[in-house]
């Protein structure tokens, strides 16, 4: 087991808050990076640059979350909150006597193309096009820019992450009311200004047939704990079950799980409407993400949540019955 220091950048989001107590809990030093509650606030270059030299692993999870409208404003901030955070990680790295010997940094498999004829892997995924690719095309660049020849990067291209809170939370009290049916894409209106931007969504997957791929928050960690323990592994890397689903299991495991017997189809209509009500883009529940941990299963990674019900029953508390 690795006893080095740790350095979080994004100590205070869904990861950041599941990884600090854990690797505490393994006795090893961590040291916080955010905005704010943490140990070093973005923007103190040298205690970041301090924190990091003689760090043996540097985790890099800052960005403002997508779940919000693609505003210019928004827009605007999710780019920077990427791309000035992973700088200044880049940065202390490369300034430092001693750097880590791996840094691994948040992207997303949003990057790959929209996708349901056949699964996107590191080996032979398509890169996709909008906003939404742009931001982790431009996010893994930073990632990459400059040449820190002593330390291994690993660009985490994570899928859905489940766990106790985090995106199913809003659909736990969905299904208990009823509406915890598949997600219908359909037809839409898209202005001239969102097929500028790249954020209008167009209909793709229909009756719910789009892939969802995900991964336990578990699993998450585990795999970083993985690359310390793999050196050949580098590069991009996809944090995905082996085993996706559609969106009609998906949602009829979360009503099956939660004893929600009643979950009609939501059409794209309902969707869009509702997305401007709770602030939201369509495009993160009907964009078809189909991605495999191809990196992972061939240096021989086992998921301790493989399985979707496995991994819902654990974030909602509710193992099944001995």
């Amino acid at each position: 087991m690795n006893t080095g220091r740790v350095v979080i950048g994004g100590s205070t989001g869904f990861m950041g808050r599941f990884l600090l107590p854990r690797f505490r809990a393994e006795g090893r030093e961590v040291v916080t990076i955010s905005r704010s509650g943490a140990d070093i606030r973005w923007g103190d270059q040298v205690e970041i640059d301090r924190a990091v030299d003689g760090a043996s692993l540097v985790i890099g999870l800052a960005g403002k979350s997508v779940n919000c409208r693609y505003t210019p404003k928004n827009r605007a901030e999710i780019f920077r909150s990427r791309v000035d955070t992973t700088s200044s990680l880049s940065t202390a790295i490369a300034r430092a006597a001693n750097p880590p010997e791996l840094w691994v940094n948040s992207s997303t498999a949003t990057i790959y193309r929209h996708a349901e004829d056949r699964p996107m892997t590191e080996s032979t995924g398509e890169i996709g096009t909008g906003f939404s690719v742009e931001v982790a095309k431009t996010w893994e660049k930073a990632l990459f820019a400059d040449d820190l020849p002593r330390t291994r990067r690993v660009a985490l291209r994570s899928t859905i992450v489940l766990g106790h809170g985090g995106v199913l939370e809003p659909l736990r009290g969905l299904a208990r009311l009823g509406l915890g049916g598949p997600q219908y894409d359909g037809r839409w209106p898209v202005s001239a200004a969102r097929r500028a931007a790249g954020t209008g969504h167009f209909p793709g997957a229909r009756r719910g047939h789009q892939r969802f791929s995900w991964v336990h928050i578990e699993d998450v960690a585990r795999i970083i704990d993985f690359l310390e323990q793999t050196p050949s592994l580098e590069g991009p890397v996809n944090a995905a079950s082996p085993y996706p689903v559609d969106n009609v299991e998906f949602m009829a495991t979360v009503r099956w799980v939660l004893g929600a017997r009643v979950g009609p189809p939501m059409p794209r209509w309902m969707l869009e409407l509702g997305a401007i009500g709770i602030r939201t883009e369509t495009e993160l529940i009907l964009k078809s993400r189909w991605v495999l941990p191809e990196k992972l299963t061939a240096a021989g990674f086992r998921f301790r949540y493989p399985h979707l019900e496995d991994a819902v029953r654990e974030s909602f508390d509710r193992p099944l019955a001995a």
